[in-house]
């Protein structure tokens, strides 16, 4: 079994067991939004999670699921660019307008270098407001200057 493959059964298991990435996120007292990264396949699971995982979803055991999540991913999964998801576009189409003040700001407050996205949080919040709910993505990574 491929993991992509594997990814296509966890997402059948989540469906049919009615569970949002919350709940499987706090199944295993992981953060949501790293957890449902890493049920897509990009991010390898711990021991401890990948048999709880396992477990949870009643993934098949002998395709030895829990060693496959644990195996280091091939990360990024645009098959194409721009992305044509509309979703994933508004933020492709938010960083070519936004993008270069963000440089610029963080150049400004950090000096010269670049936030990791390897040392790297991000929340996704539903914000109530009158002219309709808000989402807001907060994007944290540590600042890593570059060295000559």
């Amino acid at each position: 079994m491929t993991r992509e493959q594997l990814t296509q059964q966890i997402l059948e298991a989540k469906r049919s067991k009615r569970l949002s990435f919350a709940a499987i996120a706090d199944a295993l007292e992981l953060d949501r939004v790293w957890t449902t990264a890493a049920l897509l396949g990009q991010h390898p699971f711990d021991a401890e999670a990948a048999d709880t995982l396992v477990e949870l979803l009643e993934l098949p055991e002998d395709a030895d699921a829990s060693a496959l999540l644990q195996e280091i991913p091939m990360r990024g999964s645009f098959d194409q660019l721009p992305p044509t998801d509309p979703t994933i576009y508004r933020f492709y189409e938010a960083l070519q307008v936004y993008g270069p003040a963000i440089k610029a700001l963080i150049h400004e407050d950090f000096g010269d270098g670049i936030m990791s996205a390897i040392n790297f949080k991000m929340a996704i919040d539903r914000v109530e407001h009158a002219d309709g709910d808000r989402v807001r993505v907060t994007l944290e990574g540590k600042f890593l200057p570059y060295s000559w």
